[in-house]
């Protein structure tokens, strides 16, 4: 039972599961303030536009209530949360080649290769030290 307690702190105190646990509750807010957006700010200039509330959008079908202008909502909701990371990823994997390219470009070449016996010798070397060639570069 104590190898076990053990286990279960190392793995609840690692920094992924920290990590994780701070992405959910940010992605409930997240949720909650683009739900806030669709339903109080979207739905209503929608509705302008075409004189409709859809969250009164409801049909009847034997007695029972279909409501089909939530679910519309519901769309609108998820392609914005859906727009909203498609660009936060790309814009971070942008980043992550940016930096990339940055290291890079900062390596400059350390060897060459010898013109006569094609061996890796270093960049600053005068005579390669496999064939002995006297090198002009």
């Amino acid at each position: 039972m104590k190898n076990f307690i053990n286990e279960f702190k190392e793995f609840a105190l690692k920094g992924n599961a920290f990590e994780m646990a701070v992405g959910i509750i940010i992605g409930a807010a997240f949720t909650a303030i683009v739900t806030s957006l669709v339903d109080d700010i979207i739905s209503p200039l929608i509705g302008l536009f075409v004189k409709v509330d859809f969250n009164n959008l409801v049909a009847n079908v034997m007695g029972v209530d279909i409501k089909y202008g939530a679910f519309i909502m519901a769309i609108i909701n998820f392609l914005i949360v859906a727009l909203v990371l498609f660009c936060m990823i790309k814009s971070v994997n942008k980043a992550g080649k940016l930096a990339k390219r940055g290291e890079e470009e900062e390596e400059a070449p350390t060897t060459k290769v010898c013109p006569y016996c094609k061996s890796e010798i270093a960049i600053d070397a005068t005579r390669c030290p496999n064939c002995t060639s006297e090198l002009s570069e």
